[in-house]
């Protein structure tokens, strides 16, 4: 035993087939770093299609991959590899919301530079994901089985993917963070990422930050959107948002839906367990490369038989 959590799987839980949304939807947001306004509209996209980001004010497709990744300071940012001028940030807390929700094909048109913040957590992309529809497609989903421990660490950072434990279907999740805040302190959570479970225990989670760094962040350019209305905010052993939190371990769970959208640019379902501590947009982003760098560490895999497809979400 290494002293992980253990979690029971739910083959039931992943749907076997491709899926994608049923019917188009649009939103208007602000982004939380850029301070502008962006329009984002989600499309249904053909199987095999993966998530597509198209900046519509530039014509570019970005295509939802972890080699687009080009920064991850506070943010996961992808980029045109031809155009580095294309990029679009923050977008962990949507890709979060499609990975989740087990979405697979999305084309995503936005206007600007950055995916809208919304109130800081990935619900209001659940909501729109409802609000559209859900269909099953033909094609059999992706599955990127975890073969051997693959590590990536920055002091006492680390993230791993290992083989998983058991005949999981997807990804077994056991994260803790640790700050010197005390609102904060260290916290921990396991679980087994599900459609289900990403709705009920991780969605509703939201980015958060120390007082203590906003200054520096406005003075960088950075969070020029933020706000009370978009994030929680830490000063000592204070939250200043009027309503406090919404789950006392708010804080670990906003990191888990961090990881969970930074993990769907592997491009499938990850098959295994993902264990981390204080791990961020970097480790994260770092972790996929060194996973997919060393063809003995993973493999395309089958989707279990036991798995019985998901009937289409109205």
């Amino acid at each position: 035993m290494d002293g992980t959590p253990q979690i029971t799987p739910r083959l039931g839980s992943l749907a076997a087939r491709q899926r994608t949304l049923k019917a188009a939807i649009g939103c208007v947001g602000t982004g939380l770093h850029s301070g502008r306004r962006v329009s984002l509209t989600l499309h249904p996209a053909e199987p095999g299609t993966g998530i597509v980001l198209r900046r519509t004010d530039l014509g570019r497709d970005i295509p939802a991959s972890f080699d687009r990744v080009v920064d991850t300071r506070l943010c996961t940012v992808l980029a045109d590899e031809r155009w580095a001028s294309a990029r679009v940030g923050t977008v962990e807390h949507l890709m979060a919301a499609l990975s989740g929700m087990g979405i697979d094909n999305v084309l995503i048109e936005l206007d600007g530079p950055e995916v809208p913040i919304f109130d800081g957590s990935a619900a209001p992309f659940v909501f729109l994901i409802d609000c559209a529809g859900v269909v099953e497609q033909i094609a059999p989903r992706r599955i990127v089985e975890i073969l051997r421990t693959v590590r990536v660490s920055d002091g006492s950072a680390y993230a791993e993917l290992r083989p998983a434990s058991g005949p999981v279907a997807g990804l077994e999740m056991t994260l803790s963070i640790e700050f010197a805040a005390p609102a904060i302190g260290r916290q921990s959570k396991s679980l087994a990422l599900t459609p289900q479970s990403f709705r009920a225990e991780l969605a509703q989670s939201r980015t958060f930050g120390l007082l203590e760094e906003v200054d520096a962040l406005q003075a960088a350019g950075l969070a020029l959107g933020g706000s009370l209305d978009n994030a929680v905010v830490v000063d000592g052993d204070r939250v200043l948002n009027p309503g406090g939190l919404r789950a006392p371990d708010e804080f670990v769970r906003h990191k888990l839906v961090d990881a969970v959208g930074d993990l769907a640019l592997a491009g499938g379902v990850l098959r295994g367990r993902f264990v981390a501590h204080r791990s961020g947009h970097a480790l994260n982003n770092r972790l996929l490369r060194a996973l997919f760098a060393d063809l003995t560490a993973w493999r395309d895999a089958a989707v279990p038989s036991a798995l019985a497809p998901l009937s289409v979400a109205a």
